[in-house]
């Protein structure tokens, strides 16, 4: 089995208990990231009709928070796609939300027409993305002229320092552990440290933006540099 279709098993083993695992181990923190970048967008992106899709959707966060806020900022999305490669996923995301449309695919290959997208979000799910260049090279692709791309991803953190080293001993420590108890598969949360280890710097990331056509409008980053957000715009 190729390691991608390995990444995308273990995310159909763990779908049952995915959200209830995320807002433990994260403390819930990550809703306050999502629902920042959201905002972000819609108030950069200026026309009140908007197409979006969000890949690597998972069980639907995002979903949520795009509708909530384009509620609050009076902006109105004439469609919403969520696409993600783990059916376990899309199954949980389909009881969630009844009208949405949902699509199994990888990102890097989007069943979608050029130019066709106002907004692509993607939330922790780049460094799952094993060809991650030909999928930068897909939300170019799919995106219209002006539209924008967010991604929210741990990056790789820097050594050192007190809060350094408690976020690690977390990660590597206390979250397999607690990972494991409820979801009953400890190795896919020693995945997830893992898999920030041998992701990209910020800077590299960026880089990787910029190759793909992408001009970076904003980034920020949360958490002591646990999570960082890039928003970019397709020229």
């Amino acid at each position: 089995m190729q390691k991608q279709d390995k990444i995308i098993e273990m995310f159909n083993e763990i779908a049952p208990s995915y959200d209830k695992a995320n807002r433990i181990l994260s403390f819930g923190v990550d809703i306050s990231w999502r629902k920042f970048a959201c905002k972000k967008v819609l108030k950069y992106y200026k026309p009140d009709f908007i197409n979006i899709v969000d890949v690597a959707c998972g069980t639907g966060d995002m979903i949520a928070i795009w509708q909530e806020k384009a509620k609050m900022l009076s902006k109105n999305i004439a469609s919403i796609k969520g696409i993600d490669p783990s059916e376990g996923m899309l199954e949980i995301a389909k009881q969630k939300f009844l009208n949405i449309d949902f699509i199994q695919a990888k990102a890097q290959n989007l069943p979608l027409e050029s130019q066709s997208v106002d907004i692509v979000s993607i939330s922790y799910g780049i460094r799952n993305v094993v060809e991650r260049k030909q999928a930068l090279n897909e939300f170019f692709r799919v995106l219209k002229k002006g539209g924008i791309f967010v991604v929210l991803e741990f990056t790789k953190r820097e050594k050192g320092g007190f809060i350094a080293t408690l976020r690690d001993f977390y990660l590597k420590n206390i979250l397999p552990t607690l990972g494991g108890i409820i979801s009953k598969n400890k190795s896919a949360y020693e995945y997830l440290p893992n898999s920030i280890d041998e992701f990209l710097s910020k800077e590299e990331f960026i880089k990787e933006l910029s190759d793909s056509g992408f001009e970076m409008i904003d980034f920020k980053s949360f958490s002591f540099g646990v999570s960082s957000m890039f928003i970019a715009k397709k020229l």
